[in-house]
């Protein structure tokens, strides 16, 4: 496998592709597939988990010599398997370079998109064919690219005659997020297919040239277009998904489809080569110390579309009385672990500022209304915060863990929050954005009510939201991500909304699920194939983007309505029994996409 991120190695993982790359490997074990990694140094991966150098060899890259080293570490959850790091001195896939460190992707900029990642990638996928051809790395059976991070591997292999030994190696390619494809110039700039690979470009015949370039931008190529058309099968990470792509993209609507290859798309599913196979999660329940056992548990989609249950049956797997017990165990967790998630964003705020000079607005609003929860916290436990307080006139508070703890996790993208920034009229002729509305709403129903989004990317759409937070007591936003607190509002919180534009697959939604905490998403993409509609928790739709922010405030009132009902502890316990586990769909790996009997 060639990867851009990777769970298992700490400090390389970014999104949700570092959880497959992390977890897939140990579920194709139990199918008897042994997956190598390899991945990009950084130019401090490698070093940091003591990585031994295995060889070292020159390439040609961007009309200079570059020195390459090929690292490795046995894999730390599969037997047999290897990790393997590509480290360039004085290259662009060098964390170090331009004076930046210790980072995967470069935030780049609008007038060159890409640039300085595209060189990054196009130097590590040149380096691992060299690897190969140069028998450093064992000759593969297969390989599986994933994103356009490694789409130039195929490029390479199909069409570069210094590599065609490489090209009887049948090639798979997995799309983790379509809108993202690494687009960039043929030629003149240093960062296009020119300046990576001279000759290539010369000798490319008009056919194998119209393969790969973007097909709105022809003098442009399109690394994403590059493993779709190139590769044996392409992989989509859900079956919702796998549907939705082959479609055009209609921007105004609001829908997210084909992003301008869904012929490309289309020619692949029309050829029997184009796959949707549903991501996973990991369940303590089903892992044993050798990996990934199966499940004996259908998701509750399964039951609907395969044996016909109807709702109201698959409400009887759990009784009242059940649900009600398991019920009370998430509340007695969530009210013991109220002051320490409090601490944990604290710590989180804290910790975010030890390289800079100056204190955020963001992160100061937020650290003004902790301040505020955590003082409230104390004095209901009884904890003196003066020695003026004396024993026997200790003052204590109610309880005050939220009556409501509503909570999101992702990055500030249009992906993921389009719908909550669009503007709606509301009764009293007020117009404002749809988390607005939303924070109105739980304020009215649960005074003591308190919505938490932790989150980073655009710093546009992170300046909304702080002014947002700076008008509504009920709403903090933590602009960043720590691991710890995310883990924390996956387990405490009450309803987690997921309203993505569209969403490949998503990885959120389950792990909220499996600590029992009921979502609202929007229906598409793998959202669509984990959350069933009124049974394991709450789906919007809609044809145009006014409808489906009118939509998610009228099934956030249906929440509102239904919370603590039998209903919703019933909900809460079936969520937290769904099982999308890892051992069904690397099955479905190795048979549908791989090939491997």
């Amino acid at each position: 496998m060639l990867a851009a991120e990777n769970g298992s190695i700490p400090r390389a993982k970014v999104g949700g592709v570092a959880d497959v790359i992390r977890d897939l490997p140990a579920a194709l074990a139990q199918q008897d597939v042994i997956a190598d990694v390899i991945m990009p140094s950084y130019g401090f991966l490698a070093g940091s988990v003591n990585a031994t150098k295995l060889a070292e060899f020159n390439v040609s890259f961007n009309g200079s010599c570059k020195s390459v080293s090929l690292l490795s570490i046995p894999h730390p959850e599969v037997e047999a398997a290897v990790i393997y790091f590509i480290e360039t001195q004085g290259g662009e896939s060098n964390g170090e370079s331009n004076g930046k460190t210790q980072e995967i992707y470069s935030q780049g900029c609008d007038e060159r998109p890409f640039a300085e990642d595209a060189n990054k990638f196009a130097l590590f996928c040149l380096s691992v064919a060299t690897a190969i051809k140069d028998n450093l790395l064992p000759m593969p059976e297969l390989i599986h690219l994933h994103d356009w991070h490694s789409a130039m591997f195929a490029l390479l292999s199909q069409f570069d005659e210094n590599f065609k030994k490489l090209s009887a190696i049948p090639c798979v390619y997995t799309i983790h997020n379509l809108a993202i494809q690494g687009i960039r110039p043929l030629r003149y700039d240093s960062s296009s297919l020119s300046a990576w690979f001279p000759d290539l470009l010369e000798k490319l015949s008009p056919e194998q040239l119209e393969t790969v370039i973007d097909p709105r931008y022809p003098q442009c190529i399109n690394p994403m277009r590059v493993g779709i058309n190139l590769c044996a099968k392409v992989h989509l990470v859900s079956p919702t998904y796998a549907d939705e792509v082959l479609k055009p993209s209609d921007h105004d609507a609001g829908f997210f489809g084909g992003e301008g290859l869904e012929a490309d798309l289309l020619r692949k599913q029309d050829s029997g080569a184009l796959v949707g196979i549903l991501n996973a999660c990991v369940y303590d329940d089903l892992a044993d110390a050798t990996g990934v056992k199966e499940s004996d548990k259908a998701s509750v989609r399964d039951k609907l579309r395969d044996k016909g249950i109807s709702g109201a049956s698959a409400k009887k797997i759990a009784s009242i009385q059940e649900a009600g017990n398991k019920q009370d165990q998430y509340r007695l967790g969530k009210n013991d672990t109220w002051l320490g998630l409090l601490e944990l964003m604290e710590s989180a705020l804290m910790g975010w500022q030890g390289d800079k000079q100056w204190v955020a607005s963001c992160d100061l609003i937020a650290l003004t209304r902790i301040s505020g929860l955590l003082r409230r916290a104390w004095l209901s436990k009884g904890v003196h915060l003066s020695r003026l307080q004396s024993v026997d006139k200790q003052l204590t508070y109610p309880q005050t863990e939220p009556s409501m703890l509503v909570t999101s996790v992702g990055r500030l993208t249009d992906q993921k929050v389009l719908i909550l920034r669009q503007r709606v009229l509301l009764a009293n002729g007020q117009r404002v954005s749809v988390l607005e509305s939303i924070l109105q709403a739980l304020a009215l129903e649960h005074p003591e009510g308190i919505f938490i989004m932790l989150g980073s990317g655009d710093a546009k759409i992170a300046s909304d939201f702080s002014a947002i937070a700076s008008r509504y007591a009920n709403f903090i936003f933590l602009n960043g991500y720590d691991e710890a607190v995310s883990d924390a509002l996956y387990l405490n919180g009450d309803l987690f909304m997921m309203p993505s534009s569209f969403e490949p697959c998503g990885i959120s939604q389950m792990l909220a699920m499996k600590a029992g905490q009921i979502c609202l998403v929007h229906g598409v993409g793998g959202l669509r194939d984990t959350v069933a509609d009124n049974e394991t928790g709450y789906l919007f739709f809609g044809d145009s983007l006014a409808g489906k922010a009118e939509n998610l405030l009228g099934r956030f009132a249906d929440v509102l309505g239904e919370y603590n009902s039998d209903k919703w502890l019933n909900m809460e316990v079936l969520a937290s029994e769904q099982r999308f586990d890892w051992a069904r769909s690397a099955l479905r790996y190795k048979q549908d996409l791989y090939g491997f009997s």
